[in-house]
């Protein structure tokens, strides 16, 4: 069987790379992205170290549309086709509504949302004429409740994710293309500890986590991968959570 072709965006750190080096290790032809090159040169070659048949990195910033094209177009030139995309790219910055500036509103935005459509509308692109394809957008809990400590832009970013999703599955069922998104709660990750912060703090948020204890990025990455195969095919316009029970009560 030869192996999917995989763009990975946000690829360099926590749920993202952590879903590449899943897809490496099942001997998937990879394309990841981030905004760092030395260091996306360096996970592309540890994504074939990891088994990847073929990895490569493209910097991209999810707000530029050019180089969101220029990415997609380089997995298509490269493998002929792209099959899955996981579209991880995102930043969260937190802070009171009184500290709310245009400025602070536009940098999450454009990243969580604007950049999030750019790379639905080049992705499609490339899998419409295959009449296949599976995307994978990445939200969170605070997509579909409320942060209560100063996350009012980040929650209305994932919201807006989450909707996103459903209304681009509408349109891509059709076309073959199924869209998901997965929304992680508390995982191990850098942004997951620049938002808890103190040792206090965090020991107080965990204790909230029935499962007392923040997820795994590998936890993650394998909902994602299950959910982007062939082994749910009747799965489209959905949001799956992954939190240890958090937003369960």
């Amino acid at each position: 069987m030869t192996p999917p072709v995989v763009l990975v965006t946000g690829a360099l750190t926590g749920i993202g790379r952590a879903t590449a080096l899943a897809y490496a290790r099942d001997g998937a032809r990879i394309v990841v992205s981030g905004r760092r090159q030395e260091d996306g040169d360096a996970l592309a070659v540890e994504l074939k170290d990891a088994g990847a048949a073929d990895a490569v990195f493209v910097r991209a910033d999810v707000r530029r549309e050019d180089e969101v094209g220029a990415m997609v177009d380089c997995a298509v030139a490269r493998f002929g086709r792209l099959d899955i995309a996981v579209n991880n790219a995102g930043m969260g910055i937190l802070g009171p509504i009184g500290a709310v500036t245009p400025e602070k509103y536009a940098e999450i935005f454009d990243t969580n949302v604007l950049g999030l459509l750019l790379c639905l509308k080049h992705e499609f692109r490339a899998m419409e004429p295959q009449g296949k394809g599976s995307i994978v957008n990445i939200s969170s809990i605070f997509g579909h409740v409320g942060f209560r400590t100063g996350g009012s832009v980040y929650s209305g970013s994932k919201h807006a994710v989450e909707g996103i999703t459903k209304s681009v599955a509408l349109e891509g069922a059709a076309k073959g293309i199924r869209v998901n998104a997965v929304a992680p709660g508390p995982i191990e990750t850098e942004m997951f500890e620049r938002a808890v912060g103190p040792a206090a703090h965090r020991a107080r948020f965990i204790g909230m986590i029935p499962q007392k204890r923040a997820g795994r990025p590998e936890e993650a990455a394998n909902l994602i991968v299950f959910l982007a195969s062939d082994k749910s095919p009747f799965v489209t316009g959905e949001i799956v959570t992954i939190d240890g029970g958090f937003s369960a009560g």
